[in-house]
């Protein structure tokens, strides 16, 4: 079946029928086409604020639920998937952005622990590693940390920096990086 044109939602109904299939703390998961699927005018700003129409979406339990039903398909697209509606959606950078770190220990003990900006918690380890890419032009650091399923949050200036500050050297392969231990894991935050 073809891709559909925009369609206008209404973000009311579409809560709700989210709601009504959703048991609480779950992530299902629905098969979808990505060329079955119309085009919400919802978008993600960089600083992960969610919008329609081109206003902010103001409440942040609407995220909250929408974020569960969003998917990344393997060419980098985003899609809200419900059992009865699916739409493409925009996302600037990120879904998510990493608001907080809690520091739990020191050095090769220590565990990260993140909260996103729609309250997701999420210890960086194996399964959630932290990635820093480089701006090619500029140079400018984008750390994220994986949150699910492909979606990554955007570690935000403030937090980095923290992560920085608790960063230690580290030789791999014979080159000294700075980065941080969590979970047993070291993740390379850049060049020492």
């Amino acid at each position: 079946m073809a891709k559909q044109d925009s369609t206008s939602i209404n973000l009311e109904a579409l809560s709700e029928r989210i709601g009504a299939d959703k048991a609480p703390g779950t992530a299902p998961k629905w098969d979808f086409s990505p060329d079955d699927c119309a085009t919400f005018d919802i978008r993600i700003g960089r600083d992960g604020t969610w919008y329609h129409q081109g206003g902010p979406i103001r409440r942040k339990n609407m995220c909250k639920l929408f974020s569960t039903v969003l998917r990344r398909s393997k060419d980098g697209r985003y899609f809200l998937i419900t059992p009865v509606e699916k739409g493409e959606i925009s996302v600037d950078d990120a879904p998510f952005t990493a608001v907080e770190i809690i520091v739990d220990g020191h050095g090769r003990d220590q565990t990260l622990t993140f909260r996103t900006n729609l309250d997701h918690l999420v210890v960086a380890d194996a399964s959630h590693p932290i990635r820093v890419s480089e701006d090619l032009e500029t140079g400018e650091p984008s750390p994220y940390i994986l949150v699910r399923d492909e979606l990554e949050a955007l570690i935000l200036r403030p937090q980095f920096y923290q992560l920085v500050e608790i960063a230690e050297e580290f030789d791999i392969n014979g080159k000294t990086t700075l980065g941080v231990w969590s979970a047993g894991h070291f993740f390379e935050l850049g060049a020492a």
